[in-house]
């Protein structure tokens, strides 16, 4: 597919570090938020992502949860939508994550010192071994929009350039066939960072491996819910349960994870 470059402009782009996902909760199957409470020491923080739209509206487009700690995102939600119109690669960070009194407008770093204290910045990246990986990629956008509100830092970790541009793109284009059928399909994205690895910049934690949990729902059908993560010790991304990804997620953070835990339909595993 031919990717279009777009203008990334200033006055377009907003987003909100919030208390909980209230503001955005349409995000998540049921408006339930995944059940997982940060172990002592990981601070982290919730963003509605969103953007102006043509009529000056406030538009929200997907949540992170965000961990200042290790300047990475735990994970990203969304609803699913494809095909993508299109690519930018301007890279935005929040402010408000630096402080309250910050803009609550997407920026480029700028002159202001204070920003990055508690975000990777994109000079964290120069001169790296690591791509900046998106959890909510440009292939599952539908629209002009939600495209351009990926391409903001807290969507973002460290992710080997390999897997980044093979394994994990091919898995991409894997999950947008897969759920192209589906009447609404939500999504989490999320990392797993590498503890044990040294810092990107001695700042920026990097990921050990990525994980994706997807629920496809279509009319008179039940559910179907599936799981990947990678790379696995091939390399490569592996299919699994819900239940198993869960079970690996818990066992990091040392704290139970639910990914979907209001489960109101029967759910199907392929």
């Amino acid at each position: 597919m031919k990717h279009l470059v777009f203008l990334l402009l200033p006055f377009f782009t907003l987003s909100e570090v919030v208390d909980d996902f209230s503001k955005c909760s349409e995000f998540f199957l049921n408006n339930k938020p995944p059940e997982f409470t940060p172990a002592k020491g990981n601070t982290v923080k919730h963003i509605c992502q969103c953007l102006w739209g043509d009529k000056n509206q406030q538009i929200y487009v997907y949540a992170t949860l965000y961990s200042t700690t290790w300047k990475i995102p735990i994970y990203s939600a969304y609803v699913f939508g494809s095909p993508n119109i299109g690519r930018c690669d301007a890279w935005y960070i929040e402010p408000q994550l630096d402080g309250k009194t910050k803009p609550k407008c997407m920026q480029p770093k700028g002159k202001d010192k204070t920003i990055g204290t508690n975000q990777a910045l994109k000079c964290d990246y120069a001169d790296s071994d690591y791509d900046k990986g998106h959890l909510y990629p440009v292939l599952h956008t539908n629209n002009h929009l939600s495209m351009l509100a990926t391409s903001t830092l807290t969507n973002a970790a460290p992710q080997d350039p390999d897997f980044n541009q093979v394994s994990w793109l091919k898995h991409e284009r894997d999950v947008m066939k897969d759920l192209n059928s589906c009447d609404k399909a939500y999504v989490v994205t999320g990392v797993v960072p590498d503890l044990d690895q040294e810092k990107m910049n001695e700042k920026v934690t990097v990921s050990k491996y990525y994980w994706r949990a997807t629920c496809c729902q279509q009319k008179n059908k039940a559910d179907k819910r599936k799981a990947y993560y990678g790379p696995d010790n091939n390399g490569k991304v592996q299919e699994l349960t819900i239940e198993a990804l869960e079970e690996q997620l818990g066992n990091f953070f040392k704290v139970p994870f639910k990914i979907f835990p209001s489960r109101k339909r029967q759910r199907i595993n392929d």
